[in-house]
């Protein structure tokens, strides 16, 4: 369904407040650079709706069926990269904490005044933009396999560089489809690979619900124009979980022990052989930890909004 959040339509998908008279604590899920709600596996929230949790998830702006800031055209990615490198801010059209008005804009649509919110990879930079932005709309924060965007942080291996550098050799569907298997492949889980029927499945899914790559370039220059939220992290008082894979080849371990370190109190959970992915077995491994941490972090008493 679409709401109206910070002035845009945003797509959302909500497992509701549960039965008449219930009242569940909310999780906010929210997905990384490109990707859309579905990207979130089906496991994960079923185990969150059965630990008795209302999950809510929806499309980031400029991807799936969300808002698509097509007047802004494409961005010159490599002109705004060599403005990076030397130092400048890139120009870009919008910013993390305008993704992060909209996810609590969301919220705002649905009636919720608090929730957890758990965000991956570009997701967990926006949800650590909610916990800055709006501290007391915040039960608990969960940055997963994320970065705080220091400077000094090791950069992705250099054939995922270089992979994400490129384009499919065109539009047609099967050639997004090999592109988008051969990245995946390549930043996926060592130690849980994903089938690859299951695999081409879940990416066929997504391109043909809404690929829109031109919206992911804008994304990208809202990351590397976010440039004060590693200094800011301390300011962070909200129970805080850093989940990360320790072979995760596109954003190292290095960043999440960078996030937790920098986050007072926050609670580094490193899983052996997890990529920039959440395959089954992954999920497995971050649910114990994750559901004891929201636990943790609901109130006893739950008020009817949250």
């Amino acid at each position: 369904m679409k709401v109206r959040a910070n002035n845009i339509d945003i797509e959302v998908e909500d497992t509701g407040p549960g039965a008449p008279g219930e009242s569940r604590p909310t999780v906010l899920l929210i997905m990384g650079l490109g990707m859309q709600l579905v990207a979130w596996p089906p496991e994960l929230v079923q185990a969150l709706v059965d630990a008795g949790y209302r999950v809510v998830c929806h499309d980031n702006r400029d991807v799936g069926l969300s808002h698509r800031f097509e007047a802004h055209g494409k961005p010159k990615m490599i002109w705004q990269s060599l403005r990076y490198k030397l130092g400048l801010t890139p120009q870009s059209s919008y910013s993390l904490t305008d993704m992060a008005s909209d996810s609590l804009g969301v919220l705002d649509a649905l009636g919720i005044d608090k929730a957890h919110v758990v965000g991956a990879s570009m997701g967990g930079m926006i949800a650590q933009r909610v916990a800055l932005t709006a501290p007391a709309r915040v039960l608990s924060l969960t940055s997963i396999m994320s970065t705080s965007g220091a400077k000094h942080l090791p950069n992705p291996k250099r054939e995922v560089v270089q992979a994400l550098l490129k384009r499919p050799a065109n539009h047609r569907p099967e050639a997004v489809l090999e592109h988008y298997v051969k990245l995946f492949k390549l930043i996926g889980s060592p130690g849980f690979v994903t089938p690859d029927a299951e695999l081409r499945a879940r990416i066929q899914k997504g391109s043909q619900r809404g690929y829109y790559p031109v919206g992911t370039m804008r994304q990208m220059l809202a990351i590397m124009a976010d440039i004060t939220r590693a200094a800011q992290l301390s300011r962070i008082r909200v129970p805080t979980l850093v989940i990360h894979g320790k072979a995760d080849p596109l954003v190292p371990y290095a960043c999440g022990e960078d996030t937790a370190r920098r986050i007072p109190g926050a609670t580094l959970f490193g899983i052996e052989g997890m990529g920039h992915d959440l395959p089954p077995g992954v999920v497995e491994r971050l649910l114990p930890p994750l559901l004891s941490h929201l636990k943790a972090a609901t109130p006893s008493t739950p008020s009817s909004d949250t």
